[in-house]
């Protein structure tokens, strides 16, 4: 009996929450749809507002070099209070 009242009560949330409506107008959609997409399930999340393949492709690209300036950046940043803290002690900054 658990079990159906954990169903019951997951199945209010989802319609409280409005994951039952979302879903089904998207359903809706793709059966109305004239010519079906080669796969429902990305019609299904870009109509929910997920990336295309296409876009999550270049969203992965653009992340991998925010990423490599960011470590570039922070290499320099710590390379540079090194020599802050060098001048604050009176230690010489030359490097070879």
């Amino acid at each position: 009996m658990a079990t159906e009242s954990k169903k019951e009560a997951f199945r209010k949330y989802l319609e409280s929450s409005g994951v039952l409506d979302s879903l089904t107008k998207v359903l809706v959609s793709l059966y109305e749809e004239p010519e079906k997409p080669p796969t429902g399930i990305d019609f299904v999340k870009a109509h929910l507002g997920g990336p295309t393949p296409q876009e999550f492709e270049q969203l992965r690209k653009e992340k991998e070099e925010l990423q490599a300036k960011y470590d570039e950046l922070q290499t320099r940043c710590e390379e540079l209070s090194r020599k802050v803290e060098a001048l604050e002690t009176g230690e010489s900054t030359t490097t070879t």
